[in-house]
């Protein structure tokens, strides 16, 4: 049998798709296994989620660097201890910096609460980005996975779920059905690619 994958999972805050990535990595027949949990937030949410997975859980806090450069370099060593295959971002609300995206190039996951290219790039993350699909009076919506590049979400599209918008809809309800679409899409997209390559 092909050795799985390891996966290394980079999310600020409650972690619903880190959580929907590690129940996915449960399945024995699952390409993939989630080897280290690493937040740049202490006590996010996540944290807990990771331990009641058995997934090794790490935090530095962003705060405590001088810049950027400085702690994604530190992650990065925190990262190398753990050997992963793929970096998955659940709701990391980091930039990388260029060097970071380079020593992970081809090897980093994102995924993003619209249809790319779509109300996408700085600033469009959370309800910013339902509240834009709304205005704009968008017929659907819906999650996007894509490789991370040096800008931002405009890396390759590995798999997109659509939701439709519905009459009346709120940004709240926009953003549970994408949410949901999210928790389906995430492990499929990365199931997809382990055992492809």
């Amino acid at each position: 049998m092909t050795p799985r994958k390891r996966i290394a999972i980079l999310a600020s805050g409650g972690g619903s798709n880190a959580e929907a990535l590690m129940k996915a990595m449960q399945a024995p027949d699952f390409p993939a296994e989630a080897v280290l949990v690493f937040s740049n937030v202490p006590g996010a949410g996540v944290l807990q989620k990771a331990a009641a997975y058995g997934v090794t859980a790490k935090v530095l806090h962003h705060k405590a660097y001088p810049d950027r450069e400085a702690f994604d370099q530190a992650v990065l060593a925190v990262l190398a201890g753990a050997r992963p295959d793929y970096l998955c971002l659940a709701g990391y609300l980091r930039i990388l910096t260029p060097g970071f995206v380079r020593a992970y190039a081809g090897r980093i996951l994102n995924i993003h609460p619209a249809l790319l290219p779509k109300f996408g790039g700085p600033g469009m993350h959370g309800h910013h980005v339902h509240e834009a699909v709304l205005a704009a009076g968008e017929r659907e919506s819906g999650a996007t996975v894509h490789f991370v590049d040096e800008g931002v979400d405009s890396g390759p599209i590995v798999l997109q779920q659509r939701v439709p918008v519905l009459e009346g809809d709120t940004v709240e309800h926009l953003a549970a059905r994408v949410l949901e679409a999210e928790h389906l899409a995430y492990p499929r997209a990365l199931e997809v690619l382990c055992k492809n390559l």
